[in-house]
């Protein structure tokens, strides 16, 4: 018997294998995607809900939600696609994005803090009248 190894490689020289990816990746990505549109109609719902019942403060609220669900769909698709596409060739990376979350979380902190102000100075304006 030989005690040399079954498949010798020469040093240096890289062997590509092909990697298999499983359907449970491209299911979590498009569970992900489901779960971003879920908050975005929700969000949505809301903006709609101060539309119709609020008032002049209600419909500026409205419009920065609305500004903020559009802004969301628009990520969740792009980051839908991205990823796909890194999954379908193989990517090894990381699917994972730092700042988009980070980013649409301060635009929603933002609008709720223009409903809040205006909502105050508003109330504040209506006592003065009366």
């Amino acid at each position: 018997m030989s005690s040399q190894p079954l498949l010798q490689t020469a040093p240096g020289k890289r062997i590509a294998l092909p990697t298999r990816v499983e359907p449970k990746v491209f299911f979590a990505n498009e569970r992900t995607f489901i779960s971003w549109l879920n908050f975005t109609v929700i969000l949505g719902g809301l903006a709609v809900g101060l539309l119709n019942f609020g008032d002049a403060v209600g419909r500026i609220s409205a419009g920065l939600f609305t500004l903020v669900a559009m802004g969301a769909m628009i990520y969740a698709l792009v980051t839908f696609h991205w990823r796909a596409k890194t999954i379908r060739q193989r990517g090894q990376g990381g699917f994972d994005d730092r700042y988009g979350p980070s980013v649409l979380a301060v635009a929603l902190l933002g609008a709720v803090i223009v409903n809040f102000v205006l909502r105050v100075t508003n109330v504040g304006n209506t006592r003065e009248k009366s």
